[in-house]
């Protein structure tokens, strides 16, 4: 049995347990022999992601929506659309909020949360020795798919957001400026939840992803790592290339299912907010929402 699963809700300054999604299908997965089979079979080559898509994406599954509100504690008034206008639960899972329900923070120099979630952030990532548990480390080379890129951002600072299900599930631009490149990578779609990560860091290079890189004048190049998971094989980026966004605009959105967003700043660049700094090198996430201060520009 793993341990509670705690993180910080900067919201409510104080610490609560999270209640995983499915926790006992996972760990059935992750702890049974019979469960790992099938996540060899089924899982992690996108065969069940494929299928529960198509099944949240038909219109039979609107009827999942209300429960899952009423379950989840869920605010409707956060929601532009009225629950009534959704179709299937993929259009409720990927709806959009009310610009109100979440403020930016604006202040000069401000590096914004891309995402609600569970936020980690890591210091100077080639010393870094806590990642979610003790022992394991990032692989730079292979997250950014190339080792130049490594180099580059090896001494620099990241933030690990990690949606769950029952989150707001478009993400935004963390800093203004101009979207240059996306770069989509293959791979499977394991699930990011913490039971899982705690097992095996590497699911962060091992599953599908975009890396896309937005060109800012003071921060220069900023990556926004977006990872699928079991049941997001669908990643939608609707921001264009070439195209310069201020900060927040919308960058894309998952679909449905658990899905984590990385964040990379290369060295000196940011200083990342103090009390998410803290609470991480104690080993714990801190939950935020999209448009909360996340780190400070060291160059303005």
């Amino acid at each position: 049995m793993e341990p509670e699963l705690k993180f910080y809700n900067r919201h409510k300054s104080d610490f609560e347990t999270e209640q995983v999604y499915g926790v006992k299908w996972l760990r059935f997965i992750y702890n049974n022999p019979i469960g790992r089979l099938s996540l060899w079979f089924l899982v992690k080559r996108k065969i069940f992601s494929k299928w529960y898509g198509w099944r949240m994406n038909r219109s039979s599954s609107a009827e999942k929506i209300l429960p899952f509100i009423n379950n989840f504690d869920l605010d409707e008034t956060e929601f532009l659309e009225k629950v009534s206008s959704f179709k299937s639960f993929n259009e409720f899972f990927y709806r959009k909020l009310k610009p109100e329900s979440r403020p930016i923070n604006r202040e000069s120099g401000s590096v914004v949360f891309p995402a609600d979630g569970r936020h980690l952030g890591v210091e100077n990532i080639s010393s870094s020795s806590r990642v979610y548990a003790k022992g394991q480390f990032l692989n730079l080379e292979k997250l950014l798919n190339s080792a130049d890129l490594s180099k580059k951002y090896a001494n620099g600072d990241l933030i690990i957001s990690r949606l769950c299900p029952t989150d707001y599930h478009r993400f935004h631009f963390p800093v203004s400026g101009k979207l240059s490149e996306i770069q989509s990578v293959d791979g499977y779609l394991k699930s990011v939840n913490p039971i899982a990560l705690r097992k095996n860091l590497g699911i962060f290079w091992e599953n599908k992803r975009y890396i896309t890189k937005i060109e800012n004048p003071n921060l220069g190049e900023v990556i926004v790592i977006l990872i699928g998971a079991t049941c997001v094989g669908s990643v939608h980026i609707s921001a264009k290339l070439n195209k310069h966004y201020a900060l927040g605009e919308e960058l894309g959105y998952f679909s449905f299912g658990g899905s984590c967003l990385i964040t990379l700043f290369q060295p000196g660049k940011i200083k990342i907010d103090n009390e998410l700094a803290k609470i991480s090198n104690d080993g714990y996430e801190t939950y935020a929402k999209f448009g909360d201060l996340m780190a400070k520009s060291l160059i303005c």
